[in-house]
C-alpha cells in the first residue's frame, strides 16, 4: 500500500512544487514591472548591456540568418519545383522567415549567447554575496542588476530580428537567383504583389515579448542562485532550457492570436 501511494504521490508532490516555484517566479514579475517605470532609469546600464546582448549577439545571428536562408531556397526550390511553382518562392520563404524562423532562432541564438552569461554572472554574484553587499548600501539589486538586462534584451531582440529578416532574405534571393537560375524580377514581384506590414510586425512584435520572457528568466534564475560554483553551473542550464522551451510555448500563442486577429 505504501509503494501505491509512494507511485501516485511522488509525481504530485513534485508538481506541486514546480506550481509553486511557477507562483513564485509571477510574484518576482509582478514586483519588478512596477520598477521598469520607476526613476532612477539607468540609462547608461541600459546601453551598456543593449551592446553586451544585442553586439555580442550580432556574430552568431548573421551566421544563422545567413544560412537559413540558403537552405530555404534549396528545400523550397525542391518542393515547389514539382508544381511549377517556383515562382511563389519569393513571398513564401520571405514570410516563414519574417514571421516565424527570424524571431524563433534570433531568441535562441540570444538564449545561448547572452542569456546563459546573464544567468552565471548574476549567479556568481549570489554565491560570492556581492548582491547581499549591494542590498547593505541600501541599494535595491533587483532595479539596479536586473532592469537594465531585462529591458536590454526586450530592445535588442526585435533589432536582431530585424537583422535576421534583411540577411536571410537576402541570402535566399542571391541563392535563387545566382545558384538556383530563377528570375530575380520574378521573384521579387510576388514579395511586392503580396507583401503586407503584418508580415513583417508580426515577427518584430514577437521579438519585443521573446526578448522580455528570456531577459526575465535569466534574471530571475541567476538571482536566485544557491549551492556555490555548482549551482552556478545548474542555474545557467536552467536559464537557457527554460527560456527555450518558453520561446515555442509563446510562439505557439502568438501565432494562434494573429491567426485569430487576422494578422
Amino acid at each position: 500500500m505504501e509503494a501505491i501511494f509512494a507511485f501516485i504521490g511522488t509525481p504530485f508532490v513534485n508538481f506541486m512544487k514546480k506550481m509553486d516555484k511557477f507562483g513564485t517566479f509571477i510574484l518576482f514579475q509582478l514586483h519588478l514591472v512596477p520598477l521598469i517605470f520607476k526613476r532612477p532609469w539607468r540609462i547608461k546600464q541600459i546601453f551598456e548591456q543593449i551592446e553586451v546582448v544585442g553586439i555580442g549577439t550580432f556574430g552568431v545571428i548573421f551566421l544563422t540568418a545567413l544560412f537559413t536562408g540558403l537552405v530555404e531556397a534549396v528545400q523550397l526550390y525542391q518542393g515547389f519545383s514539382k508544381f511549377g511553382a517556383e515562382g511563389f518562392m519569393g513571398y513564401t520563404i520571405f514570410i516563414s522567415i519574417t514571421r516565424e524562423l527570424a524571431p524563433i532562432f534570433a531568441g535562441l541564438m540570444l538564449i545561448s549567447q547572452a542569456i546563459s552569461s546573464m544567468a552565471a554572472e548574476l549567479g556568481t554574484m549570489r554565491v560570492t554575496e556581492q548582491i547581499d553587499a549591494i542590498e547593505t548600501l541600501a541599494v535595491d539589486s533587483k532595479k539596479y542588476l536586473l532592469i537594465p538586462r531585462i529591458i536590454a534584451t526586450t530592445i535588442a531582440l526585435p533589432l536582431l530580428v530585424i537583422a535576421f529578416d534583411f540577411i536571410s532574405n537576402l541570402s535566399a534571393f542571391i541563392m535563387a537567383w545566382i545558384v538556383l537560375d530563377m528570375n530575380p524580377n520574378g521573384y521579387i514581384d510576388t514579395i511586392k504583389q503580396l507583401l503586407d506590414f503584418s508580415d513583417i510586425g508580426t515577427g518584430v512584435m514577437k521579438g519585443f515579448v521573446y526578448g522580455y520572457l528570456v531577459g526575465s528568466i535569466g534574471s530571475y534564475v541567476g538571482y536566485h542562485t544557491t549551492g556555490g560554483a555548482k549551482g552556478v553551473g545548474i542555474s545557467t542550464t536552467k536559464a537557457v532550457v527554460l527560456s527555450s522551451v518558453t520561446i515555442f510555448i509563446a510562439n505557439f500563442f502568438l501565432s494562434q492570436t494573429y491567426l485569430l486577429l487576422k494578422w
